[in-house]
């Protein structure tokens, strides 16, 4: 779109927000007067499945069209609209709240604040308590603090629940040939499933590269893959000691509804060393 007509837009959509009266925003929320949102982050869209009722998502992220991105079972994604992330198309929605990512572009924020959009932004988590924090705050923001308790509860028993035995060394590689740090959410999944990582032992950090080379001549006890390049797929590794997973990358980066399913998956792994 041209700048000269984005501009007009942008002021038709700001003359008509201005002839609202706040009762007509309370009428279009929903038959029980709960917010109805738009989510513009592939981890946030996974929450408010979870916890929103299906009325109040009016979209969510483009990410959930595409089954490699996506951080919702695709039989779920279906079920709801997604949008591109434009101003225009969301603002045409009439949410009542924006859920973003503190990394939103600040000139898309400073559209939505001139046009009256409320936009609620959101960090990445680096921790359960964190994610379970996020969890809280949304379902508050949405009006589901019942179906938010929920969740944060499925949360906490899936990291709480401590497998028998000692810790086996692992290795997650990530997409790209990358490890993650000690810091990270999924780090803290796989110390709760039963892993010491051993990329940290070997004095890398996060999205630190790991080639094959170094898993040779180092092997841990398990390398759970989560990619496809060639390194990762190379007939070498038949050749370790080590036990080779596979992980799904979409459990890689959300927390909330992400954490239990990336727990099952880690324990599965860990039992079979067991």
């Amino acid at each position: 779109m041209a700048i000269g007509s984005r501009l007009a837009l942008t002021a038709a959509l700001t003359a008509g927000l201005a002839t609202c009266a706040p009762a007509e925003v309370g009428e279009k929320a929903g038959d029980d007067g709960a917010p109805r949102v738009v989510s513009l982050n592939p981890c946030l869209d996974a929450i408010v499945v979870e916890v929103a009722h299906p009325d109040q998502i009016l979209a969510l992220s483009h990410y959930n069209a595409n089954p490699q991105s996506s951080s919702i079972p695709q039989e779920i994604a279906r079920r709801y609209d997604v949008t591109g992330g434009t101003v225009e198309e969301i603002v045409a929605l009439q949410p009542d709240i924006v859920l973003a990512s503190t990394f939103m572009a600040p000139a898309t924020r400073a559209a939505f604040d001139k046009l009256g959009v409320r936009v609620e932004a959101f960090d990445s988590p680096m921790s359960v308590e964190e994610s379970i924090d996020q969890v809280g705050r949304l379902a508050q923001l949405i009006d589901r603090k019942t179906s938010g308790e929920a969740l944060a509860a499925d949360i906490r028993n899936s990291v709480s629940i401590v497998g028998a035995g000692e810790q086996r060394s692992a290795v997650l590689w990530q997409p790209g040939g990358i490890v993650p740090g000690e810091q990270q959410l999924i780090s803290e999944l796989l110390r709760a499933s039963g892993f010491a990582s051993h990329s940290a032992r070997l004095g890398l950090g996060q999205a630190d590269y790991l080639s094959l080379e170094q898993v040779v001549a180092s092997p841990p006890d398990v390398l759970i893959v989560a990619g496809q390049s060639r390194a990762q797929q190379h007939p070498a590794l038949a050749r370790t000691d080590t036990l080779i997973a596979q992980f799904d990358p979409t459990l890689l980066y959300c927390g909330g509804p992400t954490i239990p399913r990336a727990m099952q998956r880690l324990r599965q792994i860990r039992e079979q060393i067991s």
